[in-house]
């Protein structure tokens, strides 16, 4: 297992094909939503990468100001064939880590509804009601350093 965190600047096109790629399978293909993935975001942000023998899990960090007030983690995702080897912790920790050791205290997601444990588990608060994101149901959650 490899984890790697680069800047968009810096991902290769082969690193940025295997983000696509699972992107989209993930939650176009397999969550049958349609929607725009590519949201000019990418461009500036911090793309961390979990590596087996393909891209196993993944997920983006957007600076303050970008999405919200605070530094933001999005598009977290775990390759079907790994997501009983608890990636998915595993990269939310990674991130939580690399954004604290940049001086940030305080980390804003939107969740799906349905993830509110996982993410809770992990520090995160639910500060939002319900609403609908691409017909899915999302929760703002929020973390700050104890």
């Amino acid at each position: 297992m490899n984890i790697e965190i680069k800047h968009f600047d810096d991902l290769s096109t082969k690193d940025l094909y295997e983000i696509l790629y699972l992107r989209c399978k993930v939650f176009v293909v397999e969550q049958a939503c349609t929607y725009q993935d590519c949201d000019g975001k990418d461009t500036d942000a911090y793309h961390l990468m979990l590596k087996e023998d393909k891209l196993a899990g993944y997920l983006r960090i957007l600076r303050p100001g970008v999405s919200y007030e605070e530094v933001a983690i999005g598009r977290v995702v775990v390759d079907e064939d790994y997501r009983h080897l608890k990636f998915g912790k595993k990269i939310m920790n990674e991130a939580i880590s690399f954004i604290l050791s940049q001086g940030y205290d305080a980390i804003r997601i939107s969740a799906q509804l349905y993830l509110k444990d996982f993410y809770q588990s992990l520090g995160f608060e639910v500060v939002s009601d319900m609403y609908l994101e691409d017909d899915i149901e999302h929760i703002e959650m929020l973390y700050k350093k104890s």
